[in-house]
């Protein structure tokens, strides 16, 4: 089992701290946002380069912790077309630099029509997917000039909000450097929590293949809502999700998220006794 951590669910005050604090734990992989783990370095867009990506890979490697993905989440649908290219040229920034921070895929979702993220059925419409489709595409011709992979996440609120949309987006794309970042509980509303399996079935029939991530969270119902707990600590089936990533997708990736203090050593057994079990 390949299990890892988004690093800025671990606390920290220096890139030392958090390789120690990792490499204790006994996970071997993060998903790493440098402006959310290392908020005293600048790693604004002009701020990246070889030196800088091979300090942070070095002190990881160290320690036998790899980069899995680069998390670089922007809103590529931004109303404001000049926030837009901002954005895009963050995301392209981190693409052009992946491989100097020993990592091969950039990671994101796939924003909202509004400028703040907020839910809204608008993201719903056809002109919103039309718009993911042109951004991910100026993504993914910049990701090919370098071998790198573009793993775009589903959300129910967002334009991609189910399997068959993400599907859609894939067909529209026709490039293998855009793979898939799977959050089964990002799939999942109050009228669809009960049909788990059926709906975690539907994305690996349409898009088993093309899944490089898998994200580790878990969910409560509460106030009539899907809220988001750590690993463990919920109602998700992972002995559906794991049977299948165990048999079709060997020593994947499998990054926890939203799971923090005190909950993580209880998360991380609780994940390996569940791949054992698969």
């Amino acid at each position: 089992m390949n299990l890892g951590i988004r690093a800025h669910d671990i606390d920290n005050q220096s890139l030392e701290k958090l390789v120690k604090k990792i490499s204790d734990k006994g996970l071997t992989s993060i998903q790493l946002a440098l402006n959310k783990s290392f908020p005293d370095m600048n790693t604004a867009t002009g701020s990246l380069s070889p030196g800088f990506a091979q300090h942070i890979r070095r002190s990881l490697r160290e320690q036998d912790i790899q980069i899995a993905v680069l998390g670089c989440y922007i809103n590529m649908i931004h109303p404001d077309q000049t926030e837009r290219s901002k954005a895009l040229e963050r995301f392209k920034e981190h693409i052009r630099f992946a491989r100097d921070f020993g990592c091969s895929i950039v990671g994101t979702e796939t924003g909202n029509v509004n400028a703040e993220i907020a839910y809204t059925v608008e993201n719903f419409k056809e002109k919103p997917f039309f718009e993911v489709v042109e951004s991910v595409r100026e993504l993914v011709a910049e990701a090919e000039k370098f071998g790198v992979i573009v793993g775009i996440e589903a959300g129910v609120n967002h334009p991609i909000y189910s399997s068959k949309v993400m599907k859609r987006l894939l067909d529209s794309v026709d490039s293998n450097n855009l793979q898939v970042i799977f959050d089964p509980v990002n799939l999942l509303t109050i009228e669809t929590y009960q049909n788990q399996e059926e709906i975690f079935q539907e994305a690996f029939d349409l898009f088993g293949d093309r899944i490089v991530i898998l994200h580790a969270k878990d969910f409560i119902v509460e106030d009539n809502m899907v809220k988001t707990v750590a690993v463990g600590q919920g109602i998700l089936n992972y002995n559906f999700v794991l049977n299948y990533i165990k048999k079709k997708k060997p020593f994947i990736n499998i990054l926890m998220e939203s799971t923090q203090e005190p909950y993580i050593d209880g998360s991380i057994e609780y994940l390996k006794k569940k791949y054992q079990e698969a």
